[in-house]
Formats: C-alpha cells, sequence, structure tokens
C-alpha cells in the first residue's frame, strides 16, 4: 500500500488548478490530478515529476458526467491512495440569459459545480474523518455573493458551493478536518471566452489576478484554517461594493446596456 498522502486536484491540469499542483507538489505532497485534457494530463506530470521530485497520477475523467464522483473515488480505493488533500476546483463559466442557456450545458454545469463536488467531499471526508486530518479546499467565486443577470447558473451553483462548504467546515472541524471555500474574482485564465472577456486587458488594468497569485492565497489560507479566502485587496472592494448595489441599479444598467449594444432591442 502507497502510506505516502496524496493531494486531488479536479480540473489541475491549468489555471486555478495547476498552480494548486505545483505548490503543493513544493510541499512535497504527492498529486492525483484529474481532468477532462488528456494530453495537458501528460505533459503536466512530466513538469511536475521533473520539477518536484515528487509521484503524480493522472485520471482522465469528464467531471460533469452522472457517476464522475463515484468513479474517482473508486479509482482512488483501486490505487490506495491516502487523500490528505482535496482541492475541487473544475468548473467552466459562460455568460446567457436563462431561458437561451442550452438545457445541455446548464445540466453539465449543475452536475459539475453542484454534484461532483458535493459527493466528492461526501466519499473523500469520510477518510479524512476516520483519521482525524485533512484538507478540503472548495473553489466557489465572488460570483457567489450577488446575483447578477447573464451568469445566474455560475452565481447560484457557486453559491451552493460556497453555502456547503462552510455548513461542512463546521461539521468536520470536530474531527480535525480543515475545511475552506476560495472565493476569487476575476482570475486570468482560459475560464473565459476570449471573445467576450479581454484577459490580457483586465490584467493590465489590474481588474484581473494572475492563476497563480489566487492560488497562493487559497493554499495559504487552506493551511492557516481560514473559513473564506477571497484574495486580493481590490476583489474585497469589488465584491463589498457588489454587495451594496441594489436590484433596482443593476436592473437600469441592463436595461441602458441593451438599448446601447442590442441590435435587436426594440
Amino acid at each position: 500500500m502507497n502510506t505516502k498522502p496524496y493531494a486531488l486536484i479536479t480540473g489541475g491540469t491549468s489555471g486555478i488548478g495547476w498552480e494548486c499542483a505545483r505548490i503543493l507538489a513544493a510541499r512535497n505532497l504527492n498529486l492525483l490530478i484529474v481532468s477532462n485534457q488528456s494530453e495537458e494530463l501528460l505533459k503536466c506530470k512530466a513538469l511536475l515529476e521533473m520539477d518536484f521530485n515528487i509521484h503524480v497520477l493522472t485520471h482522465f475523467q469528464d467531471l460533469s458526467q452522472n457517476n464522475a464522483a463515484d468513479d474517482l473515488y473508486r479509482f482512488c480505493l483501486d490505487h490506495k491512495l491516502e487523500i490528505e488533500v482535496l482541492i475541487n476546483n473544475a468548473g467552466f463559466f459562460f455568460f446567457s440569459e436563462v431561458v437561451l442557456v442550452p438545457v445541455e450545458k446548464a445540466s453539465r454545469m449543475i452536475q459539475l459545480h453542484i454534484h461532483t463536488t458535493s459527493l466528492l467531499c461526501v466519499l473523500m471526508g469520510r477518510h479524512m474523518k476516520e483519521r482525524g486530518k485533512g484538507y478540503i479546499m472548495n473553489v466557489a467565486s465572488i460570483a457567489s455573493y450577488k446575483d447578477f443577470p447573464g451568469i445566474a447558473f455560475y452565481a447560484a451553483t457557486k453559491k451552493f458551493i460556497r453555502g456547503f462548504t462552510r455548513s461542512l467546515r463546521t461539521e468536520m472541524k470536530y474531527y480535525g478536518v480543515k475545511v475552506t471555500a476560495l472565493c476569487p474574482g476575476a482570475t486570468a485564465t482560459n475560464l473565459y471566452d476570449p471573445n467576450v472577456i479581454d484577459v490580457k486587458k483586465g490584467m493590465r488594468w489590474g481588474i484581473m489576478m494572475t492563476a497563480a497569485q489566487v492560488a497562493q492565497s487559497g493554499i495559504r489560507g487552506m493551511y492557516c484554517n481560514k473559513s473564506v479566502v477571497v484574495p486580493g485587496f481590490l476583489t474585497k472592494i469589488m465584491l463589498f461594493l457588489s454587495i451594496l448595489t441594489p436590484h433596482w441599479l443593476i436592473y437600469a444598467a441592463r436595461v441602458k446596456w441593451r438599448k446601447l449594444f442590442d441590435p435587436h432591442h426594440a
């Protein structure tokens, strides 16, 4: 049996997940990286093992599928892995009015952000409870604090993650397991459609943080047993202002935006 602990990172081949993998590898943890990008998994494995002299397991899987959590759990059992750190990072993003979202796309987001994330906490958390130690970090978003048009599915599913994580933290604290919600703002990753969001401009204006900065804040907060981590001073300011913004003003801005930029607006 492989007794050295592992960190399991979903969506670990790019963005925040990849940076988390590098940080944890530097802490001498073996890694299990899960992604639906088969070629990137092989590249990441090679880079991490070369740079940090650790063992990296990869698992190719679409975590938005029905039985994803069970299948991943069985993979860990089959390989006799002790998961000391669970990073639920896998996710995706889109802009759209609710009634215009393809049903399959909406279902995938709900399945990935809610179903798979929560069930991995159940399955991996049981073993952490038995051992009396472990770390769980679930990646939510500052979007979870305010309801905005165009991101209803994303914000609502991230709101679930944040609330679920807070409840899980209270339950698991008694057993010595540390649980943290990471709530970043806009982050310079491939999460965004470049035709909609100009990531380079966002970074130049200081609106977006790098994935490395967000991951560093999250991992540090997780090991310091923080309940919620909101990385970056500017992100905290943006969060505070968004919470104060009334919905009538959001609606008025949306009406004005449509009149200016929507050619189909009557």
